[in-house]
């Protein structure tokens, strides 16, 4: 009967040891697979990472900030670009009027009036901004100038009213 017994916990250790195995090569297949999935899955973040920062810098290329010409053309002028920057915007905001539409805007507004929503200095001459009445919107090509005694003159050069969907 001791033989049996000896023989019977053989046998069980036996399985075990083999359901192990098994199990144990199961889980590690699992993990495999699920690291080579979050290796492609990172490298496809870092595909998207590299397409994004691709564009981000195509369009700071066109930006006060970014052009070394016309910073220098500011700061030999005594202006301060970053001070430039926000009087020209404040300039071309501040024209939204609750009771009309914004003057350098070409167009009357068809479902309210059209008010400038979003500036951006492209040089020391231009900028492009965007406007809307709440259901239609355009864009703006804006020269600017500004003037030895510190004045601002604005200009809208051509812009755009984009049709409704």
């Amino acid at each position: 009967m001791r033989k049996s017994l000896i023989l019977y916990l053989f046998v069980f250790t036996a399985l075990l040891a083999i359901f192990m195995y098994v199990s144990g090569s199961r889980m590690l297949d699992a993990k495999e697979d699920k690291v080579a999935a979050l290796e492609e899955e990172l490298l496809q973040a870092n595909k998207n990472t590299d397409s994004i920062y691709s564009e981000y810098r195509n369009a700071a290329s066109f930006s006060l900030a970014s052009n070394e010409e016309a910073l220098s053309y500011l700061e030999n002028r005594g202006f301060d670009p970053a001070e430039v920057n926000a009087k020209v915007e404040d300039a071309i905001i501040s024209r939204n009027r609750p009771d009309a539409d914004n003057e350098l805007v070409p167009y009357e507004g068809m479902e309210g009036f059209f008010r400038i929503n979003k500036v951006k200095l492209l040089n020391h001459k231009w900028a492009i901004a965007s406007f809307t009445d709440g259901a239609y919107w355009g864009d703006l090509f804006i020269s600017y100038e500004i003037l030895d005694n510190g004045t601002l003159e604005l200009n809208t050069e051509k812009a755009v009213l984009y049709p409704r969907n």
